[in-house]
C-alpha cells in the first residue's frame, strides 16, 4: 500500500452510482407494505405525517455520534420505484392486494425531508432526519433510511474516534475484505466523511471521488524467490516513492533490502505485525541512520482507536485500519429509529403522537434542533425545539434571543416535494460532509474526544415555543 492517495476520477451520477439500473424498493420490510394496504383501505394512507429519525442513547462509552449516509439515502431514494419485476414478484407472493399494487406502480416519494447536515455530530434524541409527507409516502422508506443511516453512522462514529486519536496523522481505510461487498463501499465513504484520508476500495473511489491507496501484500513478496527480487520488481513498476512491506520475514533485513532497492528516495515502509510501537522506533532509527529521513512509516494490523492512541508517541506517519472500522469498532449500529411523531387529525391540523411503551418512549410532535455554543464557540447543549407544529416548522435560531450563548440551527433542507437538493450526493456530498464533520467536531467541549467511558459530551434539553 501507499500513504500517498491516488487522485480519484470524476464520480458518476448519483442514482447510477448508488444502485446501477436496479430498484431499491424491495430493500424494505414486508410490514411497510401490509400497513400501506390497510391504510389505503381505511382511508388513512393520505393523512399528512411527520416521521423523525433519532437514537435514544449512544453506544456504551461513546460521547457523541456522527451522522453519515444521508447522501446515500438521497441517492437510493431516487431509485425507490416499483417496476414490473418488483410488482410481479409482490403479486406472485401475494404480499399485498391489487389495489395496493396499483398504488405502488405509481409510487414516487413526493414529500419533504430536513435533517442534520451529513457529517454533523449528534446526541441522544437528536432528530437527525425529519420526513414529512402522507403516511403512504413516508412509511415505505423507513427500512431503507434506517439500514443506511444506522450502518454508515456507526462506521463514521468509530472513524471519528480514530482520526481524533491519530492527532493529525492520516488514517487510511482498508476494510473491504472484512465486510459485505456493498457495505465495504458504504464504509469507505463513511470513513472519509469522518476524516479518513483515503480508501483501498476502488469502487468507493470511482463512485464517490475518494482518493485510493494500495501497492502490495505479503503474497507479492512470497511469489518471488526472495525479498530482494520482490522489492526490485515493485520499485521498477511503481517507482522509488512506493511503499514496501518489510515484515514478511525479518523487519530489519526487510528495511535494508527496501533501501537497497529504492535508495533514500523510498516513499514508505509498512509494518503489519509485531509490537508496532517498538518496531516503529527501531525502523525510524534505521532509516535515519541510512539517510532516509523522508521515508514514512505506515502501520497496519487490526488497529482500532485505542491502538492508534497507544502509538501517539511512536514515529508513525499513518495508520491503515480495517476490521475495527467497518464493524463500528464494537458498535456496529447506532440504534436509530424512525418514529411517527405527528399526523393530521380530523380537523386537518397536525397533532402530536407518541409511543409510550416502557423503555421505548418517544416525544410526540415535530421538533427542530439547534446547538447552544458558549463564548468560545464550544457546544454546551443540544437543544430540541418543541411547540405548536407550525411554530416549530418555521423556527430558526435567528428568531431566538440568546444573550448568554449563541444557538446554531442544525436542520437543513434535503428534499423538497420529492426533489433532492443539489450538492448533497456523489462526490460533492462527501466533500461537504467531511468539511461539516471537521467543523462540528471542533465545536465539541474539551474532553469530548476522550476514549474512556463517559456520558454524552453535552446534555440534550428542550426549548418550548409559545
Amino acid at each position: 500500500m501507499t500513504d500517498t492517495p491516488a487522485p480519484a476520477p470524476a464520480a458518476t451520477s448519483p442514482a447510477v452510482a448508488a444502485v446501477g439500473s436496479g430498484s431499491t424498493a424491495l430493500l424494505t420490510d414486508r410490514y411497510e407494505l401490509t400497513m400501506l394496504q390497510a391504510a389505503l383501505a381505511d382511508g388513512t394512507a393520505h393523512r399528512r405525517c411527520v416521521f423523525e429519525v433519532f437514537t435514544r442513547r449512544l453506544p456504551a462509552g461513546r460521547r457523541y455520534g456522527v451522522l453519515a449516509g444521508t447522501g446515500r439515502v438521497l441517492e437510493q431514494l431516487a431509485a425507490f420505484r416499483f417496476g414490473t419485476a418488483e410488482l410481479d414478484w409482490l403479486a406472485d407472493e401475494r404480499v399485498v392486494d391489487d389495489a395496493t399494487l396499483a398504488f405502488l406502480a405509481d409510487y414516487r416519494f413526493a414529500g419533504d425531508v430536513v435533517g442534520y447536515a451529513e457529517g454533523e455530530v449528534f446526541f441522544p434524541q437528536s432528530p437527525v432526519l425529519v420526513v414529512e409527507g402522507t403516511f403512504a409516502q413516508a412509511v415505505l422508506i423507513e427500512t431503507l433510511v434506517l439500514s443506511v443511516l444506522n450502518y454508515d453512522s456507526a462506521v463514521a462514529s468509530a472513524a471519528s474516534r480514530m482520526t481524533s486519536a491519530a492527532v493529525g496523522r492520516p488514517c487510511l481505510e482498508m476494510g473491504a475484505r472484512r465486510a459485505h461487498e456493498d457495505a465495504a463501499v458504504a464504509a469507505a465513504r463513511a470513513a472519509v466523511v469522518a476524516g479518513f484520508a483515503a480508501t483501498s476500495n476502488l469502487e468507493a473511489g470511482r463512485r464517490y471521488g475518494l482518493p485510493t491507496i494500495g501497492t502490495a501484500a505479503h503474497a507479492f513478496t512470497l511469489l518471488h524467490d526472495d525479498e530482494e527480487a520482490a522489492f526490485a520488481s515493485q520499485v521498477r513498476s511503481q517507482g522509488p516513492g512506493t511503499t514496501l512491506l518489510v515484515d514478511t520475514y525479518d523487519v530489519r533485513r526487510g528495511v535494508e533490502r527496501a533501501l537497497a532497492a529504492a535508495g533514500t528516495a523510498l516513499g514508505a515502509v509498512r509494518l503489519d505485525s509485531g509490537d508496532l510501537g517498538v518496531l516503529a522506533q527501531e525502523v525510524r532509527a534505521q532509516l535515519d541512520a541510512a539517510g532516509a529521513h523522508d521515508t514514512r512509516i505506515v502501520v497496519t494490523s487490526d488497529l482500532d482507536e485505542h491502538a492508534i492512541a497507544s502509538l501517539a508517541v511512536a514515529p508513525v506517519d499513518s495508520y491503515g485500519v480495517g476490521t475495527a472500522l467497518v464493524t463500528g469498532s464494537g458498535s456496529p449500529t447506532c440504534g436509530m429509529v424512525y418514529k411517527l411523531v405527528a399526523r393530521e387529525g380530523a380537523s386537518g391540523a397536525m397533532e402530536p403522537v407518541a409511543k409510550a411503551s416502557r423503555s421505548k418512549t418517544s416525544v410526540g410532535g415535530r421538533k427542530s434542533a439547534a446547538r447552544r455554543l458558549d463564548e468560545d464557540g464550544r457546544a454546551v447543549e443540544e437543544v430540541l425545539v418543541v411547540g405548536a407544529d407550525d411554530d416549530v416548522a418555521g423556527w430558526t435560531a435567528r428568531q431566538q434571543a440568546a444573550p448568554a450563548a449563541a444557538l446554531r440551527t442544525l436542520h437543513v433542507p434535503l428534499v423538497r416535494e420529492g426533489e433532492v437538493l443539489p450538492g448533497l450526493t456523489a462526490a460533492p456530498g462527501v466533500r461537504a460532509a467531511a468539511e461539516r464533520h471537521a467543523a462540528s467536531r471542533d465545536e465539541l467541549p474539551r474532553g469530548a474526544r476522550r476514549l474512556s467511558a463517559d456520558e454524552a459530551a453535552v446534555p440534550t434539553v428542550e426549548l418550548r415555543l409559545g
